[in-house]
């Protein structure tokens, strides 16, 4: 894939929470959005969910160009390809209906332009097998949700995709804003949601075994190391957990109690009955706040981090590029 032209008409098949969340990123990066699915009321679905987010998107800083008119709806798919730079596919994650859906992008689109999966739990080796001509234009792009608030995004290739795409996908996604992971060899879940889920497995196991609650370990994560993570990942702060002597230090004096705790960790079975202890601790911290509060509490404090984190970038950058006196 040697094509050069500028990304810049997109379309998103599938408009649920993954797809809408996408087609707003790329309405607030100035692009042009046509979106298709044939579920009953997508449209209407689709423009609420983008004018729900148009402020916090605003309050990052639209980019020239955007505009929530730039968005189009087709129920036809052939007339939704028409023209596009780039597909976003967000489709049920079953291997069937993958396989078929990309034999038709694959019949119905040039063959420079990309077809992104936002899947996170199917190999694209096994998805574009689908795309008999050009397998090699099928990439993973997937987002951590909501991708209009989260800026990450994990690009794996599968057996037959080409270097090419999987380099212009990266910049594409890294010139909207993502922060772009290359993932070398494919694995259920990619990276950050086998990450969550290592977590998880430890925080459902502690509160099944009555060592704290919901609420305390909640606590624990989101005021502790959770905080920290907000700012430089793990290994970055094993490396300032190390002092002067780095991360060869945090080795030598940790690696002993890290890998002693490993073997006390847990691997909880979520039987009916734990799913209920678990389930009753999260009610009781919840209290009476209800989902649409929680959400709103959660999206206030990640904008202020988001745009701290930008203003710190951008301040660093502007350093980088500073003459040396």
């Amino acid at each position: 894939m040697s094509n050069t032209k500028p990304i810049r008409r997109i379309a998103i098949i599938g408009t649920g929470v993954i797809g809408a969340s996408w087609a707003s990123l790329f309405l607030a990066k100035g692009l042009q959005v046509v979106a298709t699915d044939p579920a009953p009321n997508a449209e209407a679905s689709l423009r609420k969910f983008v004018e729900t987010a148009w402020p916090a998107l605003k309050r990052l800083g639209l980019s020239a160009g955007a505009s929530q008119s730039n968005l189009k709806f087709t129920a036809d798919l052939a007339e939704a390809l028409t023209g596009v730079d780039l597909v976003q596919e967000n489709g049920p994650e079953r291997i069937d209906f993958k396989q078929k859906l990309y034999g038709q992008l694959d019949e119905l689109l040039p063959p420079e332009v990309i077809i992104a999966s936002s899947s996170s739990g199917l190999t694209m080796s096994e998805i574009q097998k689908g795309a008999a001509a050009h397998p090699e234009r099928c990439v993973i792009g997937h987002p951590f949700n909501p991708p209009h608030l989260i800026p990450l995004t994990e690009i794996v290739g599968g057996a037959k995709t080409s270097e090419a795409t999987i380099q212009r996908a990266a910049e594409f996604y890294t010139s909207i804003g993502q922060k772009t992971v290359r993932v070398n060899k494919e694995m259920p879940g990619h990276v950050a949601n086998r990450l969550q889920s290592a977590l998880a497995r430890e925080v459902y196991y502690l509160v099944a075994e009555g060592v704290v609650s919901a609420a305390d370990v909640d606590t624990a994560l989101s005021w502790g190391p959770g905080l920290r993570w907000g700012i430089m990942g793990n290994m970055l702060l094993n490396h300032l957990g190390g002092g002067a002597g780095g991360i060869e230090h945090f080795f030598q004096q940790f690696s002993g109690p890290m890998t002693a705790w490993w073997k006390t960790l847990g691997s909880p079975v979520l039987r009916p009955e734990v799913q209920k202890k678990l389930i009753d601790s999260v009610h009781a911290e919840v209290g009476s706040r209800s989902i649409s509060a929680l959400e709103a509490e959660r999206d206030e404090v990640l904008l202020g981090l988001l745009e701290l984190r930008n203003k710190v970038a951008k301040s660093n950058q502007t350093k980088s590029i500073e003459p040396v006196a």
